[in-house]
């Protein structure tokens, strides 16, 4: 199976607490305001994530999750 990581933007309130535990630096904050006025986290380098799910237990917000997508879904991207 392959997986995705999904950061709900709007949900995020930018504390960084995702930002200073992922072990391959993948997450950064965005330099967009979302609609709550916060710079929420984004994936800087998806390519290096290794889906370990450290940024999701961290998150107070519950902004990311990373979802189980079949192999076909994740060769079409």
């Amino acid at each position: 199976m392959a997986y995705e990581h999904v950061i709900d933007a709007d949900r995020c309130k930018g504390c960084g607490l995702c930002v200073d535990v992922c072990p391959k630096n993948v997450l950064e904050l965005s330099n967009e305001v979302n609609a709550k006025g916060y710079f929420p986290a984004c994936q800087a380098r998806p390519e290096d994530c290794v889906f370990c799910a450290i940024c999701c237990t961290m998150c107070p917000d519950v902004a990311i999750v990373i979802n189980e997508i079949a192999e076909e879904a994740a060769e079409s991207k």
